[in-house]
């Protein structure tokens, strides 16, 4: 890993640098412990060169002000109704409706019944059943067995 020099660094805390040589930096902060060790001590040498705020409280009621007064400009965007969460719910429901009113969940069922038809319902034993047959089995082949000595 290559690691920036602490002249970087105070250029980087300036804003001396490119875009790209920004993002970099920035990126480089999140996995080099040491390079963020020269950026935390480059910010507290640069600290003395900026400019001191004399009264504190105007310049964050300025802040305030400026804050307030684009709160009405910023671009609220609409959502489109057929967007919305509730409109969907409120399709599925008609639809529901809908095909309860006309019978197409009747027919459906109908048609399951038609489809599973008597072949399938003469399937083999579940396999509860195979188990309980076998233990008795085994059960009688022990009692067998044992009535044979």
């Amino acid at each position: 890993m290559t690691h920036i020099s602490y002249d970087e660094w105070k250029r980087y805390v300036k804003n001396e640098l490119n875009e790209t040589d920004l993002e970099r930096y920035d990126d480089h902060l999140y996995t080099c412990d040491q390079c963020l060790e020269l950026y935390l001590e480059a910010v507290n040498e640069v600290e003395t060169e900026l400019p001191v705020l004399s009264n504190e409280d105007e310049f964050t009621n300025l802040i305030m002000a400026q804050v307030s007064e684009s709160k009405g400009k910023i671009p609220v965007t609409k959502i489109p109704f057929y967007q919305k969460t509730l409109f969907h719910y409120a399709i599925a429901v008609a639809m529901t409706l809908l095909f309860t009113m006309s019978g197409v969940f009747q027919s459906i069922t109908t048609y399951v019944d038609a489809v599973e038809g008597p072949e399938l319902k003469e399937s083999t034993p579940s396999v509860t059943e195979e188990l309980v047959n076998k233990t008795f089995a085994w059960m009688d082949h022990m009692k067998n067995k044992g009535a044979g000595n």
